[in-house]
């Protein structure tokens, strides 16, 4: 249902009196739930505002709440897994009043942030990293005869991840003291799939577990000697009869003790389990929680991949606000993605939990046996790829920039090195805006261009989008085309699709006193910044080289001889990126030239709005006409 404080302003009584968990600690369990309304108020009232992750925060206000109740935060370490989750907390540890500017450009993260706040443990941004981390935190406590907590928070969809249980299996070996609470929701960003999800997910809630065991008590006790001998086993064995009905098994498997399924959503029940852990607990323990991602707000629970991340939307309506400018290249890459399959039997498509997120769902509704998410698990997803290549199909995998670092090895090692027919369809590629510095995708150029074998592509603009893939699929050999978050430029799209000759650039423009060399998405402001120049006398050519590997070397270097001078634009770090790779050009061809490389710079990249991002980076146009005059006179 809506809640009806969610439009009101202003903090209410008792969130205005939380600044920080000490001060929650001050209140009576009886005045918790009052305080996650007013949580959840301020949470979509805000979101509305700024977008975000709003799904997910909703789900865990009185997991979060119950946490900091009974845990003595930030000396208790409290690590959140991806960090979807962490609007509630950011509330209640100091950032209530900055909460309006989350996601802003020098505002709070979206994510933990460290440098934010003493009760952020740790970074996170990606997925099945906290258990890790937390493990590292709780021997480092150990070895410094440290007595305090670390708690782990971390969702099912997470859990599909092998990197959390590589760090179960260390932690059930090492046998010390660790909390992991397991929110299990149903749901990452796209339903969850697998096996193991399903596992993880059946409602057995505790009070259904304790009728079905006082129900085998009283028929057994009706029976003779020997149903009273069965019974006396069932009570000796009650942790495997539990076990046997609940997930428990898996973990005590790994051996962890097991706790639950509990309601998520119940604080004295949460309460209650988090102080006895907190006051018995011996070696490793998972205490696993049922939750509603988008509880109390009527629309993101019916639609809760809509509301996992989400843009401005009316509070009062949940519907959302849409935005201006013309189709993403994201949509564009899927309805070529469709277009292709309908003629292509062998094509594939595979995604990492991130179907829509990729522009994937037409293509899975319409060829739903060549579809796969394999749930957050970028390297299987490659290598599987990999597989599916060695029996004739050409699979698409489709992945976020930031993500598929994630998939590097598989990438080198799986598809590479033998050379097999794989694409990587790498989205958001450059700064993606308000989710920061995990999630830009700046990097990419750099870790790619270096693999052998790999074709690898960057379109100016969403028609050449949709020429890059058809080139990517019919090419029989390993191919990467990357493009970035947002809309694209509004150009034409064209009905048939070509297949374009690999390593040939395009010139897109004479001139005699400078060349430009823009890559991808800084195409078009190096056409808009050469009219610039042409105004003030100077002459630019620009090259539009398409192939990031391999370089069309002959036209490259033919008009870099003849300008005498350079500058390439990338949206990607300056180290070892295209740059590098035109310097490494001219070094084997011999040439000489005047050559500036704009890009991001070597630190991190806050989060901010793009323009911002690729103005502060000296990227657009008015750097790159800066830069040219610079050049020019130098």
């Amino acid at each position: 249902m809506f809640l009806p404080s969610a439009t009101t302003s202003g903090p209410s009584r008792l969130l205005d009196s939380i600044d920080s968990p000490v001060d929650l600690r001050k209140l009576k369990r009886g005045e918790l739930p009052g305080l996650a309304r007013e949580i959840r108020a301020l949470l979509i009232d805000s979101v509305a505002k700024t977008g975000g992750h709003l799904g997910p925060s909703l789900g865990v206000v009185e997991l979060t709440l119950a946490l900091h109740y009974v845990f003595n935060t930030p000396v208790d370490k409290l690590i959140w897994d991806v960090g979807h989750q962490s609007y509630a907390h950011k509330i209640i540890t100091g950032r209530r009043q900055r909460f309006h500017t989350l996601r802003q450009y020098q505002g709070i993260s979206g994510f933990p942030k460290t440098a934010e706040s003493e009760y952020d443990t740790f970074e996170t941004g990606h997925s099945s990293t906290s258990i890790s981390a937390a493990l590292g935190i709780a021997l480092g406590k150990d070895i410094k005869n440290d007595p305090a907590k670390a708690i782990a928070v971390i969702g099912d969809g997470s859990m599909t991840a092998g990197m959390a249980f590589e760090a179960l299996n260390q932690a059930g070996h090492i046998n010390k003291d660790l909390i992991v609470v397991l929110n299990d929701n149903e749901m990452s960003i796209s339903p969850n799939v697998g096996a193991l999800s399903s596992f993880l997910s059946r409602k057995l809630t505790g009070r259904t577990m304790r009728r079905l065991k006082d129900h085998l008590v009283e028929r057994l006790g009706q029976l003779s000697n020997v149903g009273e001998n069965i019974l006396t086993v069932l009570k000796k064995s009650e942790d495997s009869f539990k076990s046997f009905f609940t997930p428990g098994m898996l973990f005590e498997a790994l051996k962890f003790d097991y706790v639950g399924p509990l309601n998520g959503h119940n604080l004295d029940e949460l309460i209650d389990t988090f102080e006895t852990v907190r006051d018995t607990q011996v070696g490793p323990i998972l205490i696993h929680v049922l939750t509603t991602k988008g509880k109390g707000y009527e629309p993101a629970e019916n639609n809760p991949g809509t509301f996992h991340g989400v843009g401005p939307f009316k509070s009062d309506t949940g519907s959302l606000i849409p935005g201006n400018g013309p189709v993403s290249y994201t949509k564009v890459f899927g309805k070529t993605l469709v277009e292709i399959g309908r003629s292509n039997d062998k094509v594939v498509a595979i995604s990492a939990a991130m179907a829509e997120g990729t522009g994937m769902t037409d293509f899975a509704k319409a060829y739903p046996d060549r579809f796969f998410d394999v749930g957050i698990a970028e390297q299987h997803a490659v290598t599987f790829a990999a597989g599916l290549a060695t029996e004739g199909l050409h699979p698409v995998v489709a992945i976020y920039s930031t993500f598929f670092q994630r998939a590097y090895d598989q990438i080198i090692h799986d598809v590479c090195i033998t050379g097999l027919p794989v694409t990587l369809a790498i989205d958001r590629a450059g700064v993606v805006g308000a989710d920061g510095p995990t999630h830009h995708g700046v990097f990419d150029l750099s870790f790619l261009r270096v693999i052998p074998n790999l074709v690898f592509m960057a379109p100016k603009d969403e028609e050449e989008l949709r020429h890059m893939l058809y080139t990517a699929i019919l090419h029989q050999g390993p191919s990467a085309l990357r493009y970035p978050r947002g809309s694209g430029e509004n150009v034409e799209l064209s009905k048939s699709l070509k297949n374009l000759e690999i390593g040939r650039g395009e010139l897109l423009r004479n001139g005699e006193d400078i060349l430009l060399l823009p890559v991808g998405n800084r195409v078009h402001p190096a056409l808009r910044a050469a009219s610039g120049l042409q105004k003030l006398g100077i002459d630019a050519a620009v090259i539009n080289p398409r192939f990031i590997k391999p370089l069309d070397m002959e036209l490259i270097c033919d008009w870099a001889s003849a300008t005498g001078r350079v500058i390439t634009i990338e949206d990607n770090v300056r180290q070892g990126g295209f740059g590098s790779s035109i310097l490494e050009l001219f070094s084997r061809c011999g040439l000489c030239v005047k050559t500036s490389l704009l890009a991001h710079p070597d630190r991190f990249v806050e989060h901010g709005p793009q323009k911002t991002l690729w103005r502060n980076s000296s990227i657009n146009s008015v750097a790159i006409t800066e830069a040219a005059i610079q050049l020019m006179n130098r």
